[in-house]
């Protein structure tokens, strides 16, 4: 059977992840499950090893250990002198990249792999640094323990009781080009605790009470024995997957994402889950009504838990609405979910049940595998947001529902005096509610308005009036019912509104998106497309927006658009600093976003992106960050389908404008290999005719008679040859954009005159005759190329005229243009060489160039010429029999000064 034939971009993508490879350094983690079981001992000692080999091997941060063993380890490696920051009036050491990129080893230590830099530095955290130091083709070894990667630390609290701050991405331990794991058993571990290798003697002491026992560092290594054996299973999948072989991926698992303090526990969960499997992670945010009410701690955490998910592998997806049980569901019904993982929220302990998320979720979901993982905070952040989202008992929204309430009444009287039944007051009293609900969109408000209606109601038109009795005893009944009614109305009102809002919203995003997408494709340029993109950016996020362009893998100065989508550089000078420069180049040189709320350059005053498109930066945007405000999931959304559409289009270009560069040197390409093989055939026949006559001449056995013949025919083989020479220049100064033209006003008769004193001596063997419809017509042309077009077609005219022929030249003006026409009375053109006569290399009758001694330049040029003018240029046939050459110049107008 045969083979299936591999994907050519797939291999492509392979060409170039190898590539980067080879042009990054290489990273090794030495692995423990706990302090003190010589990760650090170890790494050292594997630098020595380098040294021996003779590779350049340095030390760029080492933990300041209070142990001998590894601190004499470390002698004899050159180490890079840390540098100092102050922070609240304390020194503290941090490896200083600059400082280790300038001394460009061979492969650099650093210790702490997970350690959270001082405030004020580069990036927030070393394995950051460590990313920057691997691009710059320098390999690292680093060290770290199981309790520190992203995804184990919920497992490691469990058991140690302690949750660990300094995490990494599980990302950055799996695409190690090397682990190493360092294992001690702990029974060796706790005898070393107690010699005093690891800890002082007060600190070893209280890790022994607390973290350090036998039970907890058991648990530790099996955790960190698993997570390499993970690992290896994982490279294994992968290099099956690349090598082609069978992988499965059929598992889609999604997990939903929100603000809440543990829910980053539910996405580390998922991401375990989607490794086990085998499967892809979706990470979805269901955006809420009234999300920008959200506290900045909210928007806060909602970032660092979309950021999660993305360190440990989510595709993240945005929906917008209210039911959020229903929208979760439904888009793992269309997409293809085969696992859902969410919160369990606590019960309500009311008297009526009311179905919890997770009941809701399994109803509108019950073919899809649902994990619940227990979540203790959920249903205090749900009471929190939508304690958050109802700030709407406000006076205003009080004072409207007290006149909806007072217009309902004073209809009611109305209505009352008319003698209309109870039914219709009760109705307009319905209606207020309903209105209420529109105007505040408060659920309190319109509980407490429908009350209100019913008591109103009561009170003031049913029997006794002015009295809260009532002698119907049906009466009590319709109160309830109307209560109900008016309360079940303003719920389908308020629901009704938000649903409007969000489309209003939804419509909104696909109108941003379209008409950026619109106005992207207009741009002509890669400058051009990035100035729409900032301009529309401006107006979209209501900041302003810093943009970047790209010239020659260098970043051009910055353009600024203000919140209004308009160029304004004058009032923004702090955001073109030297400092925000930087912050810039940095994106571009490492194509990551920086900047302000990032971890990396956090002190800048922009937020700053890559406009990318695989590995390709196109340019740098920055968004300004008043307050430090954090950009909301619409907004972020927004910003980022408007830079992967952006990306996209100057990708286009740019391989549009690559594609055009490749045709026009492929075209060139094939102009000089065309002239090349005609020069070399069609010049050796005037060359070598000149050369012989030339010859006979010098040997002086020529009568008077032949000798003149012997002279003419130099100087027609002279003559053609230097009208070719003319050809040549003109034709190769055009194919190299060289061709300047420099028009002037001239007399079209002396430009005709002085041309046909240029052309053939074969001319006076034919009649030319010229007729000008104005002798004094002026044309604004360049007279030394209009000259050569003339030559050209005259020349031609002779060519293929039998002698003793008429040649015409006439003139006539039309409009702003003056049409010069030269008619001869030859064979003419037949019809299906006329759309080819001004093709370049293109003969007539596809006669051989040696019958005429044409390479088929002279009418090609001619066109030329004439295009560049402005003008146009035909042939067709003459009556009875020839040729017609019909070309149009710019007339000059004369003005007259009385």
């Amino acid at each position: 059977m045969d083979k299936e034939r591999p994907d050519p971009d797939k291999i492509l993508r392979d060409i170039e992840r190898e590539e980067e490879k080879k042009s990054s350094g290489r990273l090794k983690i030495f692995f423990g499950y706990a302090a003190g079981v010589g990760k650090t001992y170890t790494m050292l000692k594997a630098a020595h090893s380098l040294q021996k080999n003779h590779v350049d091997a340095v030390i760029g941060y080492l933990e300041p250990h209070a142990r001998p063993e590894t601190m004499k380890m470390a002698q004899g490696l050159e180490t890079v002198p840390a540098k100092q920051v102050d922070y609240n009036g304390i020194k503290l050491k941090e490896m200083d990249i600059d400082a280790v990129l300038q001394r460009c080893p061979q492969v650099v230590l650093v210790d702490e792999y997970a350690h959270t830099n001082a405030e004020g530095s580069r990036h927030q955290k070393r394995y950051q640094d460590v990313e920057e130091i691997l691009k710059a083709g320098i390999s690292v070894y680093t060290t770290v323990n199981v309790q520190h990667i992203e995804s184990m630390c919920d497992i490691v609290a469990s058991i140690t009781g302690i949750f660990m701050k300094e995490r990494i991405p599980d990302s950055t331990f799996d695409m190690a080009d090397e682990v190493q794991l360092v294992d001690l058993e702990p029974e060796d571990l706790l005898q070393r605790l107690k010699e005093g290798k690891v800890y002082r003697e007060e600190q070893a002491s209280r890790a022994m009470d607390h973290f350090f026992t036998i039970e907890k560092l058991t648990a530790l290594r099996e955790i960190a024995l698993r997570r390499t054996a993970d690992r290896v299973n994982l490279v294994t999948e992968r290099t099956k997957k690349e090598a082609g072989g069978e992988y499965y991926t059929e598992e889609k698992i999604l997990v939903g994402i929100s603000s809440s303090p543990s829910n980053s526990k539910i996405i580390r969960t998922a991401a375990r889950m989607a490794k086990a499997f085998g499967g892809l992670l979706v990470g979805l945010y269901v955006e809420p009504p009234n999300a920008e009410k959200r506290g900045q701690e909210d928007k806060k955490r909602l970032k660092e838990n979309i950021h999660l998910a993305e360190q440990l592998g989510a595709k993240i997806e945005t929906v917008c609405g209210d039911d959020i049980p229903f929208l979760i569901a439904e888009y793992a019904r269309n997409s293809g979910i085969s696992k859902i993982v969410t919160g369990r929220s606590v019960p309500s302990r009311s008297f009526f049940h009311k179905p919890t998320f997770t009941d809701k979720l399994a109803a509108y979901a019950p073919d899809i595998d649902i994990y619940i993982i227990p979540d203790s905070k959920m249903e205090k952040e749900k009471q929190k947001l939508r304690k958050n989202m109802d700030h709407t008992m406000t006076i205003k929204n009080m004072l409207s529902a007290m006149v909806c309430l007072l217009l309902s009444t004073v209809i009611g009287f109305v209505f009352y005096e008319m003698k209309f039944s109870d039914t219709n007051i009760i109705t307009v009293y319905i209606l207020g509610v309903m209105i209420t609900a529109i105007i505040t969109s408060s659920r309190t408000i319109s509980f407490l308005q429908s009350a209100a209606s019913v008591v109103v109601f009561n009170y003031f038109f049913t029997d006794p009036r002015f009295s809260l009795d009532t002698y119907d005893p049906g009466y009590p009944v319709t109160f309830v019912i109307s209560f109900i009614a008016a309360l079940i109305t303003s719920n389908i009102a308020l629901k009704m509104k938000t649903q409007a809002r969000e489309l209003a919203k939804l419509a909104y995003r696909t109108k941003i998106i379209l008409d950026t997408n619109q106005l992207l494709q207009n741009g002509k340029t890669v400058e051009e497309i990035g100035n729409t993109m900032a301009a529309q950016l401006g107006k979209v996020l209501s900041h302003t927006v810093v943009y970047y362009g790209l010239e020659e893998e260098h970043l051009n100065d910055p353009v600024i658009y203000n919140a209004n989508g308009e160029k304004d550089e004058s009032h923004y000078t702090r955001l073109i600093t030297e400092n925000e420069h930087a912050v810039a180049e940095w994106v571009f040189k490492n194509n990551k976003r920086a900047g302000a709320t990032t971890a990396t350059l956090s002190e800048a005053a922009c937020y700053y992106l890559a406009v990318r498109s695989l590995d390709a930066v196109y340019g740098v945007v920055g968004i300004e960050i008043g307050n430090r405000e954090i950009l909301g999931a619409f907004e972020s959304n927004v910003l980022m389908a408007i830079l992967s559409e952006s990306a996209t289009v100057m990708e286009r270009e740019v391989f549009r404008t690559r594609e055009e560069a490749a045709t026009e040197k492929a075209n060139s390409e094939k102009l000089r290999a065309n002239l090349l093989r005609s020069i070399s055939h069609d010049l050796r026949t005037p060359l070598t005719s000149i050369c012989g006559n030339a010859d006979m001449l010098l040997q002086g056995k020529l009568n008077e008679d032949k000798k003149e013949k012997v002279y003419s025919y130099i100087y027609d083989d002279s003559f053609w040859l230097l009208n070719l020479v003319e050809n040549l220049l003109s034709v190769t100064r055009i194919e190299e954009g060289g061709m300047k033209i420099k028009k002037q006003a001239d007399m079209l008769e002396d430009l005709i005159e002085e041309a046909l004193k240029h052309i053939s001596r074969k001319s006076r063997e034919f009649v030319i005759r010229v007729s000008m419809e104005d002798e004094m017509q002026l044309v604004n042309v360049d007279s030394r190329l209009i000259l050569q077009v003339i030559i050209n077609i005259v020349d031609n005219a002779v060519k293929y005229t039998p002698s003793g022929g008429e040649i015409v030249i006439s003139t006539k003006k039309e409009k702003s243009f003056v049409h010069v026409q030269i008619a001869d009375h030859g064979n003419g053109i037949p019809d299906e060489d006329k759309p080819h006569i001004f093709e370049m290399f293109y003969t007539a009758n596809n006669e051989i160039t040696d019958s005429k001694r044409s390479l088929g330049l002279g009418l090609a040029l001619c066109k030329s010429i004439i295009n560049a003018h402005g003008g146009k240029i035909m042939v067709y046939d003459n009556e009875p029999k020839g040729a017609v050459f019909d070309f149009t110049v710019p007339a000059e107008e004369v003005e007259i000064h009385e």
